[in-house]
């Protein structure tokens, strides 16, 4: 890949595991001297009761390239819930940038020059969960963030995808309020 990365992004789901395992990450990926940077900058700066937002890390003082921003979509309110975001997660966010580094969807070359912005979904029920399988959930974020990441370096979907598409997806939730289930 030549050229500068301004601004990509790219989500994903997947889920497949026990009930709150599932993840929805929400990646914007671009150059450190563009918008992105100066994005990841201001979130860094601006932290927020309950919305922290904090780099994406392999362990304590091992921070991934690239530097990796994650900002959580759900309020965190207690100490359990943010040991699995801060701990489980974290580490699968890592991991999954590393991954699309290791698959060629970010350019090694780059890995110094670009920031990601990781909205993180992890839901709230794992905090209560007693038997919650912290393997199964690092599994499912990790891959999760490294599907994303690629979506966003190949825009996928593509346009004439979505076209071709459109009238034959309808959303989940959409679905479930027509069905009376939500």
């Amino acid at each position: 890949m030549s050229g500068r990365i301004i601004l990509r992004t790219g989500e994903a789901l997947v889920a497949g595991g026990p009930p709150g395992t599932a993840a929805e990450p929400e990646i914007i990926i671009g150059e450190l001297d563009g918008p992105v940077g100066t994005a990841l900058a201001t979130l860094t700066g601006s932290q927020t009761k309950g919305h922290s937002k904090v780099f994406a890390i392999l362990n304590t003082d091992i921070q991934v390239r690239p530097v990796t921003l994650m900002v959580s979509k759900v309020t965190v309110n207690n100490s359990r819930y943010t040991n699995i975001l801060m701990g489980t997660v974290q580490a699968a966010i890592a991991n999954g940038v590393l991954d699309a580094v290791r698959a060629g969807d970010i350019p090694k070359g780059k890995a110094n020059d670009l920031g990601i912005i990781c909205s993180v979904w992890l839901n709230p029920s794992v905090a209560t969960d007693d038997n919650l399988d912290h393997q199964i959930l690092f599994d499912i974020h990790r891959k999760a963030t490294a599907l994303a990441i690629h979506k966003a370096m190949n825009n996928e979907p593509g346009i004439d995808w979505l076209l071709e598409n459109q009238d034959k997806i309808t959303h989940k939730y959409f679905q479930m309020g027509l069905d009376g289930k939500i």
